[in-house]
């Protein structure tokens, strides 16, 4: 139960940029900016974004409290207590091969410098019907992927999860076959809505949101955002995520938010805002279907889920 209390909030009396970063520094916690040296990714300057028409974007403190992250605990809170501290993001190095001219393993600045960063407010929809509207900040994964130079032979790209129990301690349980893997269309991934985040609300991303690097793919379902990317492996086949292959009758390699294809579970044809009360008709693609239509021009998207 929300209790609204009188008077000024404290975004009222602060200063904008340093109340959103005060805040996220403790809902991220103290600890997880402890090990190592500070990211040196240069977050200042960053083209600016606008958020879709007649939208907001969801409080931070719920942005960075209310996570599915089965590294670090399947319920929504876990990730929040358990991947501060624990997630250890430098040094962070990512390997891409696979059919490609110029595989390489980078470390996240080299992946991250030659590109301008941007701040893309994303509705992200959830396949167990909550949503919200983020700004990330990161760059497109398009130009990052072409400086690899995919052959002919690349028709789709599989990206996986760091795993190590050590730091992530929900990797004990069976929940899924580890490490987490997912994968998109090549066509999907150069798409220019596809980002490489590597922060939200102007700063650096917190750990239990998948520092130091995700993926974000707006007009899909969350778990295909991947987290704490690793590896990114080009390739001619379709990759099996994490999720086909635990339950692949509920969960497709497309996973395109389809308010007319229900989960075997539960109904997708509408969602809950976090913070609102009231559910809301979910939209095909999630909104974004004027951009990303095309891709799946004469596809069967009920067979192709």
């Amino acid at each position: 139960m929300l209790i609204r209390r009188p008077g000024l909030k404290e975004s009222q009396v602060t200063d904008h940029r340093a109340y959103l970063n005060r805040r996220l520094f403790l809902a991220a916690g103290a600890a997880s900016l402890l090990p190592g040296p500070a990211l040196a990714l240069n977050l200042a300057g960053y083209q600016k974004g606008e958020a879709p028409a007649g939208e907001k974007p969801t409080p931070l403190e719920a942005v960075t409290t209310y996570n599915n992250f089965y590294e670090f605990g399947t319920d929504k809170d876990e990730p929040a207590r358990n991947a501060p501290g624990r997630l250890k993001v430098r040094p962070w190095e990512v390997v891409v091969e696979g059919e490609c001219a110029k595989p390489g393993r980078l470390a996240l600045d080299d992946i991250v410098k030659p590109h301008r960063l941007e701040e893309r407010i994303y509705r992200m929809r959830c396949v167990e019907g909550w949503s919200m509207v983020i700004p990330w900040l990161g760059v497109p994964l398009g130009a990052v992927l072409a400086r690899f130079e995919p052959t002919l032979k690349a028709k789709y790209v599989h990206f996986t999860t760091l795993a190590d129990p050590e730091q992530m301690p929900g990797i004990r349980s069976r929940v899924l076959d580890w490490p987490y893997v997912e994968g998109l269309r090549l066509d999907e991934a150069m798409h220019p809505l596809t980002l490489l985040a590597v922060g939200l609300y102007g700063a650096e991303l917190p750990a239990q949101n998948g520092a130091p690097l995700r993926l974000v793919v707006p007009w899909k379902y969350g778990f295909k955002s991947i987290k704490s990317i690793v590896a990114i492996r080009f390739t001619e086949t379709q990759p099996r995520s994490s999720w086909m292959k635990a339950n692949p009758r509920e969960y497709g390699f497309y996973s395109n938010v389809n308010p007319a294809v229900d989960h075997p579970r539960w109904s997708q044809a509408t969602e809950r805002r976090i913070g609102e009360f009231r559910r809301r008709d979910t939209l095909m693609f999630n909104g974004y279907g004027d951009q990303v239509a095309g891709l799946y021009a004469g596809m069967d998207l009920k067979a192709n889920f």
